[in-house]
C-alpha cells in the first residue's frame, strides 16, 4: 500500500469485462474487471453517469494500482480506474488517447 500520493503507481488497465453494480449505495456505480499486462484485477468505478457498462469493455484506462483493496456491497475493488469531472461534476475517465502497451506505467 501507498505511503503518500507520490509514491502511488499509475499504470494503464484495458476493461475485459463491466456491468452495472446497483446493490450500491452510490448512484452510477460499476463493476470493472481489468487486464494490467501482468494481473487481472477488479474496481468499483462511478463510471454511469457518462458511460454504459458495455462500452467500456475493451477501453484503457488509468488506474492507481497500489492504494489497497476495499471491498464495495461484497464486490471486491483492487484498484482507482482515475478521471476528471465534467461540466456536471460526473466522472471522465483518463486514458491514453491512442493504444498503449497493458500495464505500462505513468511517467
Amino acid at each position: 500500500m501507498s505511503e503518500g500520493p507520490f509514491e502511488t503507481t499509475f499504470r494503464v488497465g484495458e476493461v475485459t469485462d463491466a456491468e452495472p453494480f446497483p446493490e450500491t449505495d452510490k448512484p452510477e456505480m460499476a463493476k470493472l474487471w481489468l487486464d494490467l499486462g501482468d494481473e487481472a484485477v477488479q474496481s468499483a468505478a462511478q463510471t454511469g453517469y457518462n458511460y454504459d457498462a458495455a462500452d467500456l469493455v475493451g477501453r484503457q484506462v488509468l488506474c492507481a494500482t497500489n492504494l489497497g483493496t476495499v471491498r464495495i456491497a461484497g464486490f471486491k475493488s483492487e484498484v482507482l480506474v482515475v478521471g476528471v469531472p465534467d461540466e456536471d461534476g460526473h466522472p471522465v475517465l483518463v486514458g491514453p488517447d491512442r493504444p498503449v502497451p497493458t500495464g505500462g506505467a505513468l511517467y
